[in-house]
């Protein structure tokens, strides 16, 4: 058994190393739900099903309707597989306020914890009792509705005093930099985190990133941590 241990270990080593000299994979989620290269690691992964030719090229936006954000870790120690034909794509977000924008929630295994608490500020979001059963395929179909327009990002239009924190939106005069709300301030997003927050006032109307379920899931109480 020793021998084998070590065995594997070296080979996961070999295989680090190999990792570390490739070009970063197209794997790192926007709040506008785009996938892209960077070298920036996130703080959650998820997936929208099997994206990924043999090579490793993403191929496909997604493939089905369950998009989830899972933890890092796998229960069972493994390390996340990339390459396997019918395996699922590993994608990777700053953290559960940028997955929330791209229209991901919680996993229902490895994030058990939080997708109970999602259920429960879902239910309360669309006026369900505390302990009524919604199979989260069904919660899937309603966040797919509101993810896409056709093969663009579907935004809706609100005034930012109604939005509540965790939301992304971005403002008429800046419509490609996502900005996170938090605690009456705005922080631009980038792949490797927040810029410097600026104070918002007044009532201005905003395009908003984050799907209108899960905004409503937001203001039911749900809290995201921002890595600010």
């Amino acid at each position: 058994m020793p021998p084998t241990i070590q065995t594997d270990r070296t080979a996961q080593t070999a295989h680090a190393a190999q990792a570390s000299q490739r070009p970063p994979r197209r794997n790192r989620v926007t709040p506008f739900g785009h996938m892209e290269a960077t070298s920036a690691r996130g703080t959650l992964m998820g997936n929208r099903g099997d994206l990924h030719a043999p090579d490793g090229t993403i191929t496909r936006h997604h493939a089905g309707k369950a998009w989830i954000c899972c933890s890092l870790t796998e229960k069972n120690g493994r390390r996340v597989i990339f390459d396997t034909k019918g395996h699922y794509t590993p994608l990777f977000f700053l953290d559960e306020a940028v997955a929330f924008a791209a229209g991901h929630r919680p996993c229902a295994e490895c994030l058990r914890a939080d997708f109970l608490r999602f259920k429960l500020h879902f239910n309360r979001a669309t006026h369900r009792p505390d302990d009524q059963f919604v199979p989260a395929r069904e919660i899937d179909v309603l966040l797919h509705r509101e993810r896409l327009d056709g093969g663009t990002k579907r935004l809706c239009r609100a005034a930012l005093a109604d939005l509540p924190d965790g939301a992304f939106f971005t403002q008429d005069a800046a419509p490609r930099t996502p900005l996170l709300l938090w605690q009456g301030n705005a922080y631009a997003w980038g792949h490797a985190g927040y810029g410097d927050p600026t104070a918002l006032t007044g009532r201005a109307e905003v395009s908003v990133l984050t799907p209108p379920t899960l905004i409503a899931v937001l203001r039911a109480g749900y809290v995201v941590a921002p890595r600010l």
